[in-house]
């Protein structure tokens, strides 16, 4: 078999929180396109359905949208529960749903910190130890969590230390879960984008002074497109990668690095 084939993902059972846009809706959309069926999950049930019904539109495959506050323990169980039903199984779940709040730390409130960490962090927990439970149960899958380089460094000059906190929890939280279930047939993996140009960020008007900035940070020059992540997320979902575990990819054009 070829390295194509090998990529291939046919048969395949994924899920995508936060997937009715952005780098979560370039994921799903890769999935679909090399063969799995995949759940859109997103707290924007609407725009969930659309997206839903263009991938499975374009790839002819199977496609659900299932609202979802990844937050609450009771409707990530559920929503887990509805896609192992409605699929048999699950192979891989990307669990990527996130949110940034840009505000110094000293003004910072406590209720602005809990939301960045209860969506960025525990939302991450949640989705993947639900998703987790089904897959050491079938002997098998791949939960890859959405981290970021923001993991890695402070990001300058937006104050965003609730981000950066969470992010790095992530990291940790992956190679937590790797270990203990390496040897249960599970994977657990990362992937931490640098700056991404999603529609939201790119038609952002109060955005455009700090995108300036970005690309004079970044040896690039350039933010990095949703559809540049795609392929990471193909490989970790697949038999191919069944040697990674614990890894976090960071996708940055090199901004760390400087």
């Amino acid at each position: 078999m070829g390295i194509i084939e090998k990529l291939r993902l046919d048969g395949k059972k994924a899920f995508v929180t936060g997937g009715a846009r952005g780098i979560g809706k370039a994921i799903a959309t890769a999935l679909a396109e090399a063969g799995a069926d995949v759940a859109i999950v997103d707290v924007d049930i609407d725009e969930a359905q659309k997206t839903a019904q263009e991938i499975a539109a374009a790839n002819g495959c199977k496609t659900l949208a299932l609202k979802c506050d990844v937050t609450d323990k009771e409707q990530v169980d559920a929503t887990i529960a509805e896609i192992r039903g409605q699929f048999g199984r699950i192979d891989a779940a990307f669990c990527n749903a996130g949110i940034c709040i840009n505000v110094p730390a000293e003004e910072m409130t406590y209720e602005q910190w809990k939301k960045v960490i209860d969506i960025n962090l525990n939302g991450v927990f949640l989705t993947a130890q639900a998703a987790g439970k089904v897959m050491l149960e079938q002997g098998a899958g791949s939960i890859i969590n959405t981290a970021s380089m923001s993991g890695h460094i402070v990001n300058f000059p937006q104050p965003q230390c609730a981000y950066n906190a969470s992010k790095a929890g992530v990291i940790m939280l992956t190679k937590s879960m790797a270990v203990e279930w390496a040897k249960k047939g599970v994977r657990v993996n990362c992937i931490s984008p640098g700056y991404i140009g999603t529609d939201l960020i790119n038609n952002a008007e109060h955005l455009k002074p700090l995108i300036k900035i970005w690309n004079e940070q970044g040896p690039l020059g350039r933010l990095g497109s949703p559809e540049e992540l795609q392929a990471i997320a193909v490989y970790l979902a697949g038999d191919s990668s069944a040697f990674t575990t614990g890894s976090d990819f960071v996708i940055d054009g090199a901004f760390t690095c400087v």
